[in-house]
């Protein structure tokens, strides 16, 4: 059986790789659980994920934080932000299809932006929370 977090996970990435204006700002479908060896920037990794029992009265339900990675290593941060903007548009308030699942929402909750040790990586963070219950 699949879980809510696995299923959620494949719908998001289906999402964004396609989406073009994600793709065409990323340089192809660069969207990864995990990243090949020697892939050129930008790309867009799957972080940190959480699960928790959202269920309530008689219905089942799960609370999903789902939080995704940028890396970039042109100057400055704009690339950055331009991707993180696109990826928001895709997902924020999405209805995306679920196997098993049904999504009752999916909203952005968090942004952030930094600057890696070795100076010239970029990191920006973006994390979205959705609630889920089996069909």
């Amino acid at each position: 059986m699949v879980t809510g977090s696995w299923a959620l996970q494949r719908a998001i990435h289906q999402t964004l790789v396609s989406a073009t204006g994600v793709t065409s700002l990323l340089g192809g479908a660069h969207i990864y659980d995990h990243v090949p060896r020697n892939t050129g920037f930008p790309y867009v990794t799957f972080g940190q994920t959480t699960e928790r029992d959202w269920s309530t009265g008689g219905a089942e339900g799960n609370e999903h934080i789902v939080t995704l990675h940028v890396w970039s290593q042109a100057p400055g941060r704009r690339q950055v932000h331009r991707i993180i903007a696109a990826i928001r548009s895709q997902l924020h308030e999405a209805d995306l299809p679920l196997s098993g699942y049904r999504l009752i929402n999916l909203r952005h909750e968090f942004t952030e932006t930094r600057r890696e040790a070795d100076g010239e990586t970029l990191h920006g963070l973006i994390r979205f929370r959705a609630v889920t219950e089996p069909i």
